[in-house]
């Protein structure tokens, strides 16, 4: 028998090739620098006076010397003609890019993470391995967990804010978000169709039987009440973390409409992936998802149009290519919050009366670096003394990038592990048997050896956990999980279409 299974293999091996490859291979850097994604440089001083039709202002030096002590500030008119160059991001000016490294890692582990998956999944179609267990899942789940870790990483700086405004929108989403996870999960099932409660009912039957053996059936309801609460908080701390992708998911969306107005297949992929999460969160309400299309009303009788399992595999289908149209569309969300500071400019030569030059530089750096007023950094961008050229750079692109991708990738590998742990099918080849019975732990075998010992008391605690956490427990899990994440986008980009219509034109 070998030592490493085939599984083994691959995984170490698709571990070694991203980090070989990353210096000279990687998608996300691909992503961002390809030459399609171009930033908006700042004016500089001779430009602007060019513009307004004033001298060239001299260097403080000269006029020490000439006596001239005026530190009035350099303003010119607001309506000038002013047009800001652009240039393509290139690989040599993402190295500055603020959390650049984390990205690249991410993206390029989220892209591995789904390789190794595919590779997996035809691995059991062909082989059909039996005592083998899955690396595609502990793949998918380390997804899912630096998934979490990203948000949170992004969130700190809302709540580092100066001002705090940002640190009460996050705790009053928290709040509103708590309250929505205990509504849905009061729903019953002939509403929202997770599959939670069996999947619970199932783990509690489970878990008495083993709790009376040792006399602790006490502890079953605390059990019971603890998992709710841990999931209603996990909720709470994800509707958090995607407050702020959602709105900014709002504001790029509008704006890479008006970049496409002149193209109406374009405008109407923005609507599809805008309007993605939406559809995920229609798919598991039951009346109008399952049931339209099990008892479809034809006059007066009633034709059915799929089976259960062909909707469970058509719902997962679904969302995996609602997540690679929204993947299409990256660039255009990307350009769409690059041209901020295009914006900005657009709005000033609308106003009437002078601006000093310094705020137009201000303006178009702090656009150009993200560090732009409410956006949770305060006030001034960072100085770097061993980057003179970083007020060039946009230092915020890959975080707005981390925003967009990030819920993507972790509703993603959340249908990914709903479909492989709660035993679904992909439709392409015969659906695995039906959900086994819970598992019963076999008792010890007494006088045996060391080693048979130990091999026994891992059988016993494998048996134990697979009949605690069944695939039924999994599926009911990960659907809520998958819905959830569906829904908080829903929410917040909802709200961020109103906020940037209404509330800040206003």
């Amino acid at each position: 028998q070998a030592v490493m299974g085939v599984q083994v293999v691959v995984s170490l091996l698709a571990a070694s090739v991203m980090q070989k490859m990353a210096p000279h291979c990687s998608f996300a850097r691909w992503l961002l620098c390809n030459g399609s994604l171009y930033r908006y440089k700042h004016p500089s001083d001779e430009e602007l006076c060019a513009l307004a039709g004033k001298q060239r202002p001299k260097a403080k030096r000269d006029r020490r010397m000439n006596g001239v002590t005026d530190d009035k500030p350099l303003s010119v008119p607001r309506d000038i003609d002013l047009r800001l160059d652009t240039s393509p991001i290139t690989a040599v000016d993402a190295l500055v890019l603020r959390y650049f490294l984390e990205y690249q890692w991410f993206v390029d582990f989220a892209i591995y993470s789904t390789a190794v998956y595919v590779f997996t999944e035809g691995y059991y179609c062909l082989v059909d391995p039996q005592k083998e267990t899955n690396i595609g899942v502990l793949w998918c789940l380390l997804t899912v967990v630096f998934s979490v870790k990203v948000f949170f990483m992004v969130m700190r700086h809302y709540f580092r804010s100066e001002e705090g405004g940002e640190r009460s929108v996050c705790l009053t989403f928290a709040f509103f978000f708590l309250l929505l996870a205990m509504v849905a999960l009061v729903i019953q099932e002939e509403y929202l169709e997770f599959g939670l409660e069996p999947g619970l009912a199932g783990v509690s039957s489970n878990l008495e039987s083993i709790l009376k053996q040792r006399g602790w059936e006490w502890t079953l309801p605390l059990a019971k009440l603890a998992f709710k609460l841990g999931l209603v908080a996990l909720c709470s701390f994800l509707g958090a973390c995607l407050t702020f992708p959602g709105l900014r998911l709002a504001q790029t969306h509008l704006d890479a409409l008006r970049m496409a107005a002149d193209k109406p297949l374009t405008q109407v992929l923005l609507h599809l992936s805008f309007l993605a999460p939406v559809l995920v969160v229609v798919m598991w309400i039951k009346p109008i998802s399952r049931d339209f299309l099990l008892h479809a009303p034809m006059g007066k009788q009633t034709v059915q149009i799929m089976s259960d399992s062909a909707y469970n595999t058509t719902r997962l289908w679904t969302i995996v290519g609602l997540c690679l149209l929204r993947l299409a569309v990256t660039r255009h969300h990307l350009q769409a919050y690059l041209g901020l500071a295009e914006r900005w400019v657009e709005q000033m030569r609308k106003e009437a009366g002078r601006i000093a030059v310094l705020e137009i530089q201000r303006k178009v750096r702090t656009r150009e670096l993200g560090w732009e007023l409410g956006s949770g950094h305060g006030h001034r961008p960072p100085a770097d003394p061993h980057c003179p050229q970083i007020t060039r750079i946009y230092c915020y692109v890959s975080v707005v990038s981390l925003q967009y991708l990030g819920p993507i990738i972790l509703t993603l590998h959340c249908t990914l592990l709903l479909k492989t742990l709660g035993h679904h099918s992909w439709g392409l080849y015969p659906e695995p048997p039906p959900l086994p019975p819970a598992a019963t732990a076999a008792p010890p075998r007494p006088g045996s050896e060391d080693r048979e010992d130990v091999r026994a008391a891992v059988e016993q605690i494998t048996g134990i956990l697979g009949g605690i956490f069944t695939p039924l427990f999994f599926r009911g899990f990960f659907a809520f999980l998958t819905w959830w994440v569906a829904a908080c986008q829903v929410v917040t980009s909802l709200f961020g279409l109103y906020f940037h219509q209404y509330l800040a034109a206003s």
